[in-house]
């Protein structure tokens, strides 16, 4: 599940918990650089109190400044760093969606978030990316055909499939990993050389296509995004080793009822 944030994990080079400055010396390292759609360099702060203007609640000041704040010893935001640096553009993408919902809630004096703004949170923390050559396993995905896909079609998952965890809420779960975690996924078909190529190229390509998705109008309820039951995916657990692991329903559920 982690192999996204690997290899920006080991360039922090510290026996102890990763501070700012180790923080801030990975994301100097990153090539392209990191940086909000705003054009702001993006850098990592330390969490703060500050005045309660518009400009400095949380999305805004990422948006206009660059600044990403950061809670010494923080398992949750440690991670979100990380993902800063493995998904840098859908990262950047998902900022100025939830900015720009912002700018027209606060126009419009909502007090409420809306339905953008809660499907950018739940990919924010709970996304997850999947690449596929084959369109029909994606559909299966859609379809809530958890056993004929992670059981039934076993070994063209492994083959013809790519599972990127990019929620940094999932990355904190995966810690302690329990039956009944569930990403929200953006599916993607592409070409089957993509599979077989180094992992930073293959992120660098699904970063690319998640930041295109994420900031298409057309993204705009939680709904869109597929749940993925994270344990059902081959060799992240060993339970699921086991045929008899998918017909647990309660947590490899049918799809959802339409009503009319």
């Amino acid at each position: 599940m982690f192999a996204p944030l690997r290899v920006h994990a080991a360039r922090l080079r510290t026996p102890h918990w990763p501070t700012l400055d180790d923080l801030q010396r990975a994301l100097a390292e990153r090539r392209p650089p990191v940086v909000a759609r705003s054009g702001a360099p993006i850098s990592f702060v330390p969490q703060e109190r500050r005045a309660g203007l518009f400009e400095d609640r949380y999305e805004p000041r990422i948006y206009l400044e660059g600044e990403v704040q950061v809670r010494e010893r923080d398992w949750h935001d440690l991670l979100n760093a990380l993902v800063w640096l493995a998904f840098p553009r859908a990262k950047a993408a998902l900022n100025a969606r939830h900015y720009h919902a912002l700018l027209a809630q606060r126009a419009a004096g909502a007090l409420n978030r809306g339905p953008v703004q809660d499907a950018m949170t739940l990919f924010d923390e709970g996304g997850i990316i999947i690449a596929a050559r084959d369109s029909e396993l994606l559909r299966r995905i859609e379809r809530f055909e958890w056993k004929a896909l992670f059981w039934h079609n076993r070994a063209r998952v492994v083959a013809d499939m790519r599972f990127y965890l990019f929620g940094h809420a999932l990355y904190e779960k995966a810690l302690n990993p329990f039956t009944g975690i569930t990403a929200r996924g953006l599916l993607f078909e592409v070409d089957a050389g993509l599979l077989g190529a180094p992992l930073e190229v293959q992120l660098a390509h699904c970063d690319a296509l998640a930041a295109s998705r994420l900031e298409d109008t057309a993204l705009r309820s939680p709904n869109e995004l597929a749940p993925v039951p994270l344990l059902g995916v081959p060799g992240w657990c060993t339970e699921n080793e086991c045929e008899s692991y998918y017909d647990n329903t309660a947590y490899f559920r049918p799809g959802r009822v339409r009503r009319v």
